[in-house]
């Protein structure tokens, strides 16, 4: 048995390694190809990048900010992260951030009278409720009618950011009603800053703890294995007694209110309060912070650190270096094209390598059969 594990355990190493390599050489070339597009645009490539790193690890204040930056893109990571191991392709967490938004901020403002170590848990309770029961009548509609949940969580997207719309030019809007805004959230539910003088806050830990429970469900708990079964191969879930229409309504709940926990980290440890379009597209890129994290835990920290540092940076990159702030959007779209294209590779490769295994195998079974 100790045998066995100790195989097992120095193939994942060795597949761990691997992806590692292969997804690292595939940023430094992307980043390389980056520089090289500046360079054509007659900018110093080396200037650049500096400004870029400065601007997102330069000082205490900068790293803070690429923390800000970071902490929402760590629950929309999560969340397209745990669809995809169900095999399910969750492209609503924008709007799943906007609902999550909404219900968090509707907690922090009516509910009164509460003491912090109570309220903040309660927004986010709320802030996942929101987004959980959001996407969740996407899994509905899958589970009920069949319907591709590619195209109604792009659908409730668009709903989603109108309602809000609505909300805070209507029922919640701050009085006299002049600003489409809500009303400031209570001091007793918001998240204070961990880096003093900076607006990185506490919500950066809670997505920590966030990225160890999504790791705990789905690498040891029942239900995470058959989450990570039914993504693999539904039918032969079916037929082995997992519920698999059971499964696509929990993590639909679950991815949702992940990335509800997005807009309410936002809201409650940035903004201060809930207004229209307040997300700069971080639900959109929880998409290629998963992919280029391989929906792992680890690899979505790192994919939420380097687009946080790209934000971040991006700024500083362009009053420095004057490269327009669009350059960051095709370097990041470099990025995603190179993890995805080494991923694919890497996949052709180990299976090309399984058949030569299987064909060699074959070839001494057949020798020892003759002798």
């Amino acid at each position: 048995m100790k045998k066995i594990d100790s195989v097992k355990t120095k193939a994942m190493l060795e597949r761990f390694l691997q992806q590692l390599i292969v997804s690292g050489s595939a940023i430094v070339i992307a980043l390389v190809l980056g520089m090289v597009l500046i360079a054509l645009m007659d900018i110093n490539p080396l200037k650049a990048f500096a400004a870029l790193l400065e601007g997102a690890f330069g000082s205490t204040n900068d790293f803070a900010e690429t923390l800000v930056k970071m902490t929402p893109l760590l629950f929309t990571g999560m969340s397209y992260a745990l669809a995809n191991r169900c095999g399910l392709t969750n492209l609503g967490m924008e709007g799943q951030m906007y609902m999550g938004a909404l219900f968090a901020a509707a907690a922090g403002i009516y509910l009164e009278n509460l003491p912090t170590v109570l309220h903040i848990p309660l927004c986010i309770a709320a802030g996942f409720i929101g987004g959980g029961l959001w996407c969740l009548l996407a899994g509905w509609l899958k589970v009920r009618f069949g319907a591709s949940e590619i195209i109604t969580t792009v659908m409730l997207n668009t709903i989603a950011i109108n309602f809000i719309e609505f909300m805070v030019n209507g029922p919640m809007i701050e009085p006299p009603g002049i600003n489409c805004q809500t009303s400031p959230l209570l001091a007793t539910a918001t998240f204070g800053p961990i880096m003093p003088g900076t607006r990185a806050h506490w919500g950066f830990v809670v997505g920590l703890l966030f990225v160890f429970l999504f790791w705990a469900f789905l690498w040891r708990s029942k239900k995470g294995y058959e989450v990570r079964v039914s993504g693999l191969n539904s039918q032969a879930a079916l037929y082995s007694g997992i519920n698999t229409d059971r499964n696509i309504l929990l993590v639909t709940f679950l991815a949702g209110g992940l990335a509800g926990l997005a807009g309410a980290s936002e809201i409650m440890g940035v903004q201060g309060r809930l207004f229209p379009l307040f997300s700069p597209g971080y639900g959109f890129d929880g998409i290629a912070v998963a992919l280029i994290g391989m929906n792992s835990p680890l690899g979505i920290v790192f994919g939420a650190l380097l687009f946080g540092a790209f934000r971040a940076g991006g700024t500083r990159m362009q009053m420095r270096a004057k490269v327009p702030n669009s350059i960051v959007a095709v370097m990041q779209a470099l990025v995603i094209i190179a993890v995805v294209a080494s991923q694919m590779l890497l996949e052709i490769w180990n299976e090309h390598r399984l058949k030569k295994a299987a064909m060699e195998q074959k070839n001494v079974t057949a020798e020892g059969k003759e002798c």
